[in-house]
């Protein structure tokens, strides 16, 4: 008769791992996540049906779960009301939460090399409850230059960096960020139809150039830094000021290009 073999502590870890797991699922939570995480892939939404086939849940599972996800503005519904998308929120909880010092960290060196290069200041924001926020700053190198303050709101409708912002998003976000907008000191009105032209010309060239709405001499040059869905996560932009002296500095286009540059090296879509 063979010994009974001793049981092997090793074999019982994955079990007791397993049932601790087990112990404390949250089937809610989980369904909840699992929109998020499919939806964070998807470019252009989802239908609910497309979400039901992709996760293997039943209509009445989804279809709680995507409405408490709206009402909670996690997750948004398309004009049509047949598509869902994720919202900024999540990008918004992270302004509070290390993943943005990090990602201002890894900006910032990017921003320093472009202003000495450039030499011009450059200023990185991000869409905060229907504006924009700067949260990171650098200056030029020159002994005078125009900068924008650490910790401003600036406006989402009539400067280079909201419009570059609202351009590189999908349409009901779009239509969420110019829902929750509210105007600024001096901002300049635009209509649907002008705001619907200027950013499918963004679009088109893949960042705005134009003379600043708010200040005389100063031509603003802005780009999108994107996301993994192709979407601006943030903006990154010069006001840039030209020399009239014998000093001769980068040009416009020479300025554009390094700010291009720049951009690309903190984008996080495919290709890059």
């Amino acid at each position: 008769m063979k010994p009974a073999k001793s049981p092997n502590p090793s074999d019982a870890a994955p079990e007791a791992a397993l049932d601790e797991a087990e112990r404390y699922r949250a089937p809610a939570l989980d369904k909840g996540l699992d929109i998020l995480e499919l939806l964070s892939e998807q470019k252009d939404g989802l239908t609910r049906a497309e979400i039901m086939k992709a996760l293997g849940r039943n209509a009445s599972e989804i279809y709680r779960m995507l409405e408490r996800l709206v009402v909670r503005q996690y997750v948004v519904r398309s004009s049509g009301g047949d598509r869902y998308s994720l919202s900024l929120k999540l990008f918004a909880l992270a302004h509070r939460h290390p993943p943005m010092n990090r990602f201002i960290a890894a900006a910032l060196p990017v921003m320093q090399s472009f202003a000495d290069e450039a030499e011009q200041s450059v200023h990185l924001t991000v869409y905060d409850r229907g504006n924009l926020l700067v949260i990171a700053q650098v200056d030029g190198p020159g002994t005078w230059g125009l900068s924008i303050r650490l910790g401003s709101r600036v406006g989402l409708i009539d400067t280079a960096s909201g419009q570059v912002m609202l351009a590189f998003q999908s349409e009901a976000e779009r239509s969420r960020m110019l829902d929750e907008h509210t105007k600024v000191k001096g901002e300049i009105a635009l209509d649907e139809a002008a705001l619907a032209s200027t950013f499918a010309a963004i679009r088109a060239r893949g960042h705005l150039r134009k003379d600043s709405a708010q200040t005389f001499g100063v031509t603003d040059v802005s780009f999108p830094i994107l996301g993994p869905s192709g979407h601006a996560i943030a903006a990154l932009t010069t006001p840039y000021m030209r020399r009239i002296d014998e000093y001769v500095a980068p040009s416009l286009d020479d300025v554009t290009a390094m700010l291009e540059a720049a951009t690309l090296k903190l984008s996080m879509h495919e290709g890059n």
